[in-house]
């Protein structure tokens, strides 16, 4: 065993195709609300010719989000499949491409559109022809997860289209449609590992393991949350396919909240590294139910509801895979810092600001904004403090990965 640690290399940080995405994900969170927050409040420059924005929109999606989804589908499919994990050349590869990626859509106004949406658009495909053949070979299940990819490519097309034509319309729609196809894999994904790591957390401490799932709300759940992308996506507008995206975020909203009750949320108590994942899940009702109520009443206090969604379960359920996930593939036990505690809870103020806070102080609608920003980057940063050496690191076990 010694022989074999002395063989590991001290950077690991390409061993393991979670390791460099899980750290370009924190960095990018990290760096780019406080960026966005100077834009918004000092220098509010155009995004080419949209709002600027639409910029923040993007990267927030297309950067952190994609980068996080790239990291755990390199480190999950190979556990899916049995195939030898990621590592070396492919990661060089696909991490240069998201960061030249990044640099193009930091260079609009100052490249030609073209070229910008050439670089753009390498990531997916590339990480595509990664996951293919593995899952590819044995048929497995998760092969669909393929089509998200390819889905998420598609939009992030044409939402550069719209960038050239200048058309806000498209390009809000484009990224209300890619926030949904997002949404169902968290659907899908969240409703796999939120009860297993509980079920696997209680039997840990002894205790009964008692979830219920419920197989008429799991297929009734991705059913609706397909059925909100398809309408978010086609419906024209006008007061009826405003009502039908109302009432399918309600049913959405009530459905998942009907699947979290079986996962037996207090039991979890005071562990952190699950509570996390169930507080990740439940923006998920939260946010439906808020858009519902926005499209169906216009109330102010609900209007925020993108951000609960994205924010919220995007933002809490992708710091919470990441710090879980980076101790499992490590040779670490599964129990965070308290300092990962105090970022979980950090992240879940930023959250709870964004969205309710500009409801109850209006009058410093700017100042809420600049709270929320700073508790998200400070999430960030301590999840970077903590983790960023064990990312760069060879796994403590002696293990190669």
């Amino acid at each position: 065993m010694d022989s074999s640690r002395r063989r590991l290399p001290r950077f690991s940080l390409f061993e393991y195709g979670f390791r460099p995405f899980f750290l370009l994900a924190g960095v990018y969170a990290c760096l780019m609300v406080p960026i966005w927050l100077y834009i918004f409040v000092h220098h509010p420059v155009g995004f080419g010719s949209l709002p600027p924005m639409y910029w923040h929109a993007h990267e927030m999606l297309y950067g952190f989000v994609c980068a996080a989804i790239a990291g755990f589908l390199l480190t999950a499919v190979p556990s899916w499949t049995g195939a030898r994990g990621f590592a070396g050349r492919p990661l060089y590869v696909l991490a240069f491409a998201w960061l030249a990626g990044r640099v193009a859509m930091a260079s609009v106004g100052h490249l030609p559109l073209w070229a910008i949406a050439l670089v753009e658009l390498c990531f997916l495909p590339i990480l595509a022809a990664l996951l293919l053949p593995p899952l590819l070979r044995g048929m497995n299940r998760n092969l669909p997860m393929l089509a998200v990819l390819a889905v998420l490519w598609l939009l992030d097309a044409a939402f550069l289209f719209a960038l050239m034509r200048g058309d806000v319309l498209l390009a809000a729609r484009v990224l209300t449609v890619a926030i949904d196809v997002v949404l169902v894999l968290v659907t899908i994904i969240g409703g796999r590992i939120v009860p297993a790591f509980t079920a696997n957390g209680l039997r840990r401490r002894g205790e009964s393991v008692d979830l219920v799932t419920r197989n008429w709300v799991e297929v009734a759940v991705i059913a609706a949350m397909i059925l909100i992308v398809l309408v978010d996506g086609f419906a024209s507008g006008g007061r009826v396919a405003t009502v039908l995206a109302a009432v399918l975020a309600l049913i959405a909203a009530a459905l998942h909240a009907v699947r979290l009750s079986g996962w037996r949320t207090l039991k979890v108590g005071g562990e952190s590294i699950l509570w996390v994942l169930h507080v990740a899940y439940a923006w998920l009702p939260i946010g439906l139910a808020l858009k519902g109520v926005h499209l169906l009443g216009g109330f102010e206090w609900a209007a925020k509801w993108q951000h609960a969604l994205t924010a919220g379960v995007f933002g809490t359920m992708i710091l919470a895979v990441m710090t879980r996930a980076s101790l499992g593939h490590t040779g670490r036990p599964l129990t965070v810092a308290p300092t990962i505690t105090a970022a979980y809870l950090l992240l879940t103020l930023a959250v709870v600001v964004r969205v309710f806070g500009g409801a109850v102080w209006p009058q410093h609608y700017v100042a809420v904004v600049d709270i929320s920003g700073a508790a998200w980057a400070i999430a960030f940063a301590l999840y970077l403090f903590v983790y960023a050496p064990i990312l760069v690191g060879p796994r403590v076990d002696g293990k190669p990965g």
